[in-house]
């Protein structure tokens, strides 16, 4: 499965010959989840096969990872296994996308070759949470000392209330 993917792919021309791409490629080379990932270490498995419906010309296959990505509750590492089923209609324009089966995707190729990565991370993107966070509640695994601190933060805030003068003022009719 180690074998090389080629950076730049021909979708129709791998249709016409039946091509199938098996590898891996590291998740370090993909720029746009970047942002997103605590750590862009591993690989994303690849297994995708192109080929022919009628005139349909199809991807199939599937796209797996685990992913390192960024709870956004504690910004730490949420681990997130991907194993996207793969079902892409090439299509060169958006008539043609609005005629696939409702099972298949539009794969919109406007020039002859597409970079391989912009396809796998599209996937990849549409497989991830809006909101990655733990399954648990982070922040009450922290530490026992936030749950003590907590009460003493909660009548703090209340004694510095910057609304309690508005609510003199209400209560005395001075408004």
């Amino acid at each position: 499965m180690l074998n090389r993917l080629p950076e730049i792919i021909d979708p129709l021309h791998l249709a016409d010959k039946r091509g199938e791409l098996k590898g891996q490629i590291p998740i370090s080379s993909l720029e746009r989840i970047a942002d997103l990932l605590f750590d862009d270490s591993g690989f994303v498995t690849v297994d995708l096969f192109f080929g022919r419906e009628g005139r349909l010309a199809k991807v199939e296959g599937r796209i797996s990872a685990v992913l390192q990505l960024k709870c956004q509750s504690c910004l730490q590492a949420v681990e997130w296994s991907v194993d996207s089923t793969v079902r892409l209609g090439i299509v060169s324009s958006i008539d043609q996308a609005n005629r696939l089966p409702e099972d298949y995707d539009p794969l919109l190729v406007e020039q002859d070759s597409i970079p391989l990565r912009n396809l796998i991370e599209d996937e990849l993107l549409l497989s991830l949470p809006t909101y990655p966070k733990h399954q648990h509640s982070c922040f009450v695994s922290n530490s026992d000392n936030n749950k003590t601190n907590a009460p003493a933060r909660d009548s703090q805030s209340a004694r510095e209330n910057p609304f309690s003068i508005l609510a003199k003022l209400k209560n005395t009719g001075d408004l």
